[in-house]
Order: structure tokens, then sequence, then C-alpha cells
């Protein structure tokens, strides 16, 4: 008798189901580098390299600590731990760990910072005169006019 000794194979993991009108978080891992503009409808978190422009309106936009971005950022909520050198615009709030680093002018209905981090720039707390667009156009259309 003779048995097939093949190596089984491991098959993909199965995608979590969610809730209807839920979102998954994206993730720009460690290991990736992105120049060019980078906008969604869902939660993202960064760990790369980042050269543009980032724009999720309405969702959370996480910069984690390995992450380096030359870039204007625009989101609902963002939590920075890494590198930005650029304007930083969320609507709700903005939170600067110890270990972020930010060039830039930040704009945001409230904002907390953790001592020890490093801010370069302006800061604009309270009411918006305009809403922050939900998408990338928007973001670009601001940056020209200045």
């Amino acid at each position: 008798m003779q048995t097939n000794k093949e190596t089984p194979r491991n098959p993909l993991p199965s995608p979590t189901s969610q809730s209807p009108g839920s979102f998954a978080a994206s993730y720009l891992g460690p290991g990736l580098h992105v120049k060019g503009d980078i906008s969604g409808n869902e939660d993202l978190k960064l760990d790369g390299k980042v050269e543009g422009s980032v724009s999720v309106g309405g969702f959370r936009l996480t910069v984690g600590p390995n992450a380096h971005l030359a870039a204007d950022l625009v989101a609902r909520e963002a939590i920075i731990s890494g590198e930005v050198v650029g304007d930083v615009r969320a609507a709700d709030r903005i939170e600067i760990s110890k270990s972020a680093s930010i060039t830039g002018n930040i704009t945001t209905g409230r904002i907390v910072v953790e001592e020890g981090a490093y801010f370069n720039g302006d800061v604009e707390v309270g009411r918006q005169s305009t809403p922050i667009g939900a998408d990338l156009d928007s973001l670009l259309r601001d940056a020209k006019k200045a």
C-alpha cells in the first residue's frame, strides 16, 4: 500500500466577518514606500514611508512609530507616533505621542500632546471655518491655494 506523503498546504486565513456598515483598517507596513497620493474611505495605519498626500477624510489615520511621511494629512482623527513633514488637519482631534516629530501646521478641533513630542509649526484648535474635505481632491485644491 502506497501512501501519498504530500506536504499539507496551509489554507489562506479566512477574512474576518464584519458587521454591515463597518470598515476594516488598511495598513501600510514599514517595508513599503509610496510616492504619490493616498485617499480612502476607511481607517488607515501607516508605518512605511510616504511622499505625497494622505486623505481619509471622515476616518482615523494612525501614523506609527516607524513611519516617515513627507505629506499633508487629512482625517477625522489623527494619531501621530512617527515623523511627519507636512500639514496635519483633523476635524475631531489630533493625538501626538512622545515619539512623534511633526514639522508643519496643525488644524484640529481638539489636540493632545504627550511630553517629549517634537513639533515645529502653527497650531489652530477650535471651530473649523470650513469643513475638512473627505477626499483627496479637496486636499489638493487647498494646497494649490497656498
